[in-house]
């Protein structure tokens, strides 16, 4: 039972952290390069393909990590440790999507791509998106390790 945990604790963690690091050196420097029109279009194309998909795999791998900390580390202290800190890391990175970047993305994707407002480069929050986005990335890739160590140590 554990190696499946394990194994899909890995799958949901490796592949979050994956699409968040394409996202944070493709899609979000091209974002930062765009008038806004493209910008405004770019965020109402990609947030509904990124979400759901990242919240339930950051979700799901957070829940594989405690699970693994409370049942699966096969007695290890070190090890369940290990599963701790990748989920604390992941409680920490959704915690910033929800008060963050989720935030911006509402706000962006309310905008009319047509109309921009002429206060656009006080209120521009593609820099401040960026700043939270490369600390998720951090955080996932973070987890990621935690996990990786965890998964060498038990094999």
């Amino acid at each position: 039972m554990t190696g499946a945990l394990l194994a899909l604790a890995l799958l949901a963690n490796g592949i979050a952290a994956g699409v968040m690091l394409g996202n944070a050196i493709g899609l979000a420097a091209f974002a930062l390069q765009l008038p806004y029109a493209g910008y405004v279009n770019l965020i109402k194309f990609l947030w509904p393909r990124y979400d759901p998909f990242l919240p339930i795999a950051n979700a799901l791998a957070f829940g594989l990590d405690v699970a693994l900390a409370v049942t699966g580390a096969g007695g290890r202290t070190d090890v369940a440790a290990l599963f701790w800190l990748g989920a604390a890391f992941l409680a920490v990175l959704m915690t910033i999507s929800l008060a963050k970047n989720v935030p911006i993305n509402k706000y962006v994707t309310a905008l009319d791509p047509a109309s921009q407002p002429h206060d656009w480069a006080d209120r521009d929050p593609r820099v401040r998106w960026k700043t939270w986005n490369t600390a998720r990335v951090l955080l996932s890739l973070a987890a990621l390790v935690a996990n990786l160590v965890a998964a060498a140590i038990l094999l």
